[in-house]
């Protein structure tokens, strides 16, 4: 009987698969979480087949903070490439750093993400340890770049995350301390008022992205720790 019982419910399981009441699972079936991105990857291999970027440049990578930058108005005539993805982790760029940065040969490395990471649940902890993939990936095929990371900034609209970016950025400033090659730019202390809270002049409507204004701030910063050839470091610097 209970051979019969086991016959019945297996015949009714494999006639649900067929008309697609259930669905076999198999790891095939799950997209890769970096899936998402494959367009915007294939969009950059496309235009630098057409156009091969510069070697030795400075390479900011990361989420739309930099996707959104105009980085030929903040560093006119510097020698810079963008690649930025909207929406992307940290994660996404190390994943992808083998298409989008190693093969440029790029002479620093500039990281903006990790508030995505933060948003999606991911802790302060593993935003860290997601940066350190990211050097290692780096550093992989080029050992000798200086690689930079922007600080998470204290946007108005996830003001409510401060806390644990707080946390991120320290991990990440400590990493950075004891790392040659390896350096912390904070940008918060100018995006914050002396109440400190954010300057609402430096964000877009959206109280996420920056304004001009924003990215004028973020430049100056960039600027007091990257050197960018093809412009000038402001005075005394």
């Amino acid at each position: 009987m209970l051979n019969r019982n086991w016959s019945f419910w297996m015949a009714g399981i494999v006639l649900a698969v067929g008309i697609g009441l259930v669905s076999p699972v198999r790891a095939a079936d799950a997209p890769s979480e970096f899936e998402r991105w494959e367009k915007s990857i294939a969009d950059f291999e496309a235009r630098d087949a057409k156009s091969p970027p510069p070697k030795g440049a400075v390479l900011f990578v990361g989420s739309s903070s930099i996707k959104l930058w105009k980085l030929e108005d903040s560093f006119p005539g510097g020698k810079v490439i963008n690649r930025g993805f909207g929406g992307s982790k940290i994660a996404d760029s190390t994943h992808f750093a083998d298409r989008i940065i190693i093969p440029h040969e790029p002479r620093a490395v500039v990281l903006y993400a990790g508030d995505n990471d933060l948003a999606r649940g991911k802790t302060p902890e593993q935003v860290a340890d997601d940066f350190r993939a990211f050097v290692e990936k780096v550093r992989s095929g080029l050992p000798e770049t200086e690689i930079y990371f922007i600080s998470i900034k204290p946007s108005i609209r996830r003001w409510s995350m401060l806390d644990k970016v707080r946390v991120a950025n320290s991990l990440i400033q400590s990493q950075c301390e004891k790392e040659e090659r390896l350096h912390y730019i904070d940008i918060a202390p100018e995006m914050l008022d002396v109440d400190g809270l954010p300057k609402s002049r430096l964000f877009a409507p959206d109280g996420l992205h920056l304004s001009p204004e924003g990215y004028a701030v973020w430049a100056r910063c960039v600027l007091d720790h990257v050197k960018i050839d093809g412009i000038s470091t402001p005075e005394g610097k």
